[in-house]
C-alpha cells in the first residue's frame, strides 16, 4: 500500500457530482469548504496484497455470524442494549429465518498501514454509506487517470446480482426504497438513489420516498406510501435502533415480516443485522477468536489489561456510535475510565500516518462475498464526519 500526490482533474467538482456525489464539499466548523472527494492523492496496492485482504474481510465476514449465532444461542442480547423481550424475540426469529429475508451489504473498517496484518475496528452491517464514491466515483477516475489499471472494486455488478438472485425473497409488489429528510448533505440520498439503480438494473419495480413520506393506514393496519400501495417490501437507510423504537416502532414491530408471511412489511437490512451492526460484536468476537490476528482485544466490562501501567491504551465506543460519534482514546497506561453509557472497550489501534494523513480502509461486502474497498482519510485520530475519500488503483 502506498500513497502517492497527482493534479485532480480540470472540472473534477461537476464530474464526480455528475456520478453521483453530489457531496464533493464538507463544511467546516470555520464555514471554509473543502474537498470530501479527494483526488489530489491516490492509494496503489498490489494484486497479491488485495487477494490477501479479501481473505481476511470474508474470514471476518465468517466469523460475524458465528459471533451472531452465539448471541442469539447465549440470549446475550442484553450485552447489545437490546433488552425488550419482544424486540429480543423478532431479532431472533430474523436470525433464524435469514435464508428467507433478503440481506444485501455491508461494511467492515479496517485499520492496515501494507505491512502488519488487517485488524477488524467494526462492522457496519445495517446502514453504510461511501458506497456510491466507492463503487461509481472512483472506477470512473481510475479509467480516466489509468486507464487499462485494476480496483478492488466489483459492487456494481455484484449488487445486481444480488438483487437478482433474492428477488424471489421479496413480496409481490414494488420494493420501496427509503431515506430520511433529515440527511442535508445528500449522502444518505444517493445512497439509496444508487442502490435503487442496481435494483432497477436487476428488473425488480422499485419505488423511492423519504421515510418521513410513508404512511400508516389505520384500517388495514400497513404502511402504505405516497401513492397509498401498502409497503410490502422496503430497503431502508435508517437505523434499526430508530426503527424499533421511534413514534412509529410499535407499528413496525406489530408489521415486521420475518419469513414466511408472518407480517405484512419485509425490512432490508433485516432485523438480525442489528446483531452485527452493535459494537458489542467486538467483545464477544475477541470472546470467541481469542488472539486472532485480525482482531483487537476488546470488553464489555471495562477496559481491563488495556489500562493503567504498561496497558497498551483502549478506545471507548458507544454500542451504537456512527462516525466517529462519542469515541474516545486513551493512550498507553492510561487509567480505566469508567462511561455511564454501554460501551465497548477495544484496544487502541492508531490509524496508520501517512504524510500527515491518518487512513482507514473500508471493506465491501455483498452478500456474503468482499466486493470492494473505499479509503477515508482524516486529520485527527478518529474517522469523523470530516474525513475525505480517496480512490485507488492496483498496479
Amino acid at each position: 500500500m502506498e500513497r502517492r500526490t497527482i493534479e485532480p482533474r480540470p472540472g473534477w467538482q461537476e464530474t464526480v457530482e455528475s456520478q453521483g456525489v453530489v457531496y464533493p464539499l464538507t463544511r467546516y466548523p470555520d464555514d471554509s469548504l473543502r474537498p470530501y472527494w479527494d483526488e489530489s492523492a491516490y492509494y496503489v496496492f498490489s494484486l497479491p496484497e488485495v487477494e490477501a485482504l479479501e481473505e481476511v474481510v470474508e474470514e471476518l465476514h465468517r466469523m460475524s455470524l458465528a459471533a451472531a449465532a452465539h448471541i442469539v444461542e447465549q440470549n446475550r442480547f442484553a450485552d447489545l442494549g437490546i433488552t425488550d423481550p419482544r424486540l429480543v424475540g423478532l431479532v431472533a426469529e430474523s436470525w433464524h429465518r435469514r435464508a428467507e429475508l433478503p440481506s444485501v451489504y455491508g461494511r467492515f473498517d479496517l485499520r492496515y498501514d501494507g505491512s502488519g496484518p488487517a485488524k477488524m475496528l467494526e462492522y457496519n452491517a445495517d446502514t453504510p454509506t461511501s458506497l456510491v464514491e466507492a463503487a461509481s466515483a472512483q472506477w470512473f477516475w481510475m479509467e480516466d487517470r489509468f486507464p487499462g489499471a485494476d480496483q478492488w472494486n466489483s459492487l456494481h455488478e455484484r449488487l445486481v446480482d444480488a438483487w437478482k438472485r433474492q428477488a424471489p425473497l421479496l413480496p409481490p409488489g414494488p420494493l420501496h426504497f427509503v431515506h430520511s429528510d433529515g440527511d442535508e448533505a445528500g449522502e444518505d440520498l444517493m445512497t439509496v438513489a444508487y442502490l435503487r439503480e442496481t435494483a432497477d438494473q436487476a428488473g425488480l419495480e422499485t419505488h423511492a420516498l423519504s421515510v418521513e413520506e410513508i404512511g400508516w393506514d389505520r384500517l388495514s393496519g400497513r404502511f402504505v406510501d405516497d401513492r397509498l400501495r401498502f409497503i410490502r417490501s422496503c430497503f431502508k437507510l435508517y437505523p434499526w435502533e430508530w426503527l424499533a423504537t421511534d413514534r412509529f416502532g410499535p407499528q413496525v414491530l406489530d408489521t415486521l415480516d420475518n419469513g414466511g408471511g408472518s407480517g405484512t412489511t419485509c425490512w432490508i437490512e433485516p432485523a438480525w443485522k442489528m446483531l452485527l451492526s452493535n459494537k458489542a460484536l467486538l467483545a464477544v468476537l475477541w470472546e470467541l477468536y481469542p488472539g486472532h490476528p485480525n482482531l483487537l482485544p476488546a470488553y464489555l466490562d471495562g477496559p481491563r489489561e488495556l489500562a493503567g501501567p504498561g496497558g497498551a491504551g483502549y478506545v471507548s465506543k458507544p454500542l451504537l456510535g456512527r462516525e466517529g460519534a462519542g469515541v474516545d482514546l486513551h493512550a498507553p497506561g492510561s487509567p480505566s475510565v469508567p462511561r455511564d453509557e454501554p460501551c465497548c472497550y477495544q484496544e487502541l489501534a492508531p490509524l496508520p500516518e501517512i504524510d500527515g494523513n491518518r487512513v482507514v480502509l473500508g471493506a465491501w461486502t455483498v452478500e456474503d462475498e468482499a466486493a470492494g474497498l473505499g479509503i477515508r482519510e482524516s486529520a485527527g485520530p478518529v474517522t469523523d464526519e470530516y474525513a475525505r475519500f480517496l480512490p485507488h488503483v492496483i498496479l
